[in-house]
């Protein structure tokens, strides 16, 4: 049992949590909100929900309440967030969901049927398999390569033994083990090991994935606006930003600019900046949300502009 040190829950605070549970079948407290998760473990809690029990659970941001946000690790007992509660009884954090997950016994506590797999095909290059059997060798005797891939399509590799109801796939004289969970989605994968911009490393393609924002290079953008191609390019960014440093060909996302982008055919190629990409990933992501299949964020936003093409163009 954990202890939490100096924790206390008034009864007003017990009483809006004790609600929240019994009216809620399933519900998970978390850092952020369904649709955009505050931390990597929160995100990893609504990613497996998102598999089994699509639109039947509620979330609680515990950011936006700190008296819940201390509050439930005292009503819990339990020290860390996110926390799963199923049926008014607490099921546990990331770490526990994850075990349930892989084990298939959170299908039977959420009430969903856990379907039988089977091993789906992969594909691994052989410069994978290098890079993979290096791997192997490093971790020792025991260790498997696992393959994985969460609610919001976030593929990874890792190593460690093998669980007892793994699947076995053997791909290019390379076994990797997948969750029965993830076979279905893990159809088709291939493995690669590319050397990039910024080192090698795994590139896996899933053409199971739906369509995902797509990083443009400030290089590529300049290459596109050289050779004179009409884009869309969208700058996120407020009018008192944008009156320090701005492309001239690029649109202002205001209601004007809106408007215009909402009319557009859901097959145009959509591209958006801001200062540095964090705010235009959150557009982009937007967007690609409500089905525009081609969706670009500018990576590294005007700064990156400044910096590596245009020092003419200020840097804020």
């Amino acid at each position: 049992m954990w202890y939490v040190e100096s924790m206390s829950l008034d009864e007003a605070t017990r009483g809006r949590i004790e609600s929240l549970v019994k009216e809620n079948h399933v519900l998970v407290f978390i850092k952020g909100t369904r649709s955009m998760p505050q931390c990597g473990f929160s995100a990893t809690v609504v990613g497996i929900l998102d598999q089994i029990i699509p639109g039947a659970y509620q979330t609680v941001n515990v950011l936006s309440d700190p008296a819940i946000r201390d509050g439930v690790k005292a009503y819990s007992d339990w020290p860390t967030i996110p926390q799963l509660y199923v049926g008014g009884e607490f099921v546990g954090g990331c770490d526990i969901v994850r075990e349930m997950f892989d084990s298939g016994d959170l299908h039977g506590a959420l009430g969903a049927e856990l379907e039988e797999a089977a091993p789906p095909t992969i594909t691994i290059s052989d410069s994978a398999k290098a890079a993979l059997a290096g791997a192997l060798a490093e971790a020792g005797a025991g260790e498997s390569i696992h393959v994985m891939v969460d609610g919001k399509w976030q593929h990874g590799l890792d190593v460690g033994p093998k669980g007892a109801r793994d699947l076995e796939v053997e791909a290019n004289g390379i076994k990797v083990f997948i969750a029965p969970t993830m076979a279905k989605r893990l159809d088709g994968l291939s493995i690669d090991f590319v050397d990039g911009p910024q080192g090698s490393g795994f590139k896996l393609d899933n053409p199971n994935a739906p369509p995902a924002v797509k990083a443009m290079t400030v290089q590529e953008l300049k290459a596109r606006l050289d050779a004179g191609t009409s884009l869309e390019l969208f700058d996120v960014r407020p009018d008192s930003e944008r009156a320090i440093a701005k492309l001239d060909q690029s649109r202002a996302l205001d209601d004007a600019g809106k408007a215009h982008l909402e009319g557009l055919d859901k097959d145009t190629e959509l591209i958006f900046m801001c200062k540095m990409g964090s705010r235009s990933q959150q557009a982009a992501q937007y967007y690609l949300s409500q089905g525009y299949r081609n969706v670009y964020n500018v990576v590294g936003g005007i700064n990156a502009w400044s910096a590596d093409i245009d020092p003419s163009v200020k840097s804020y």
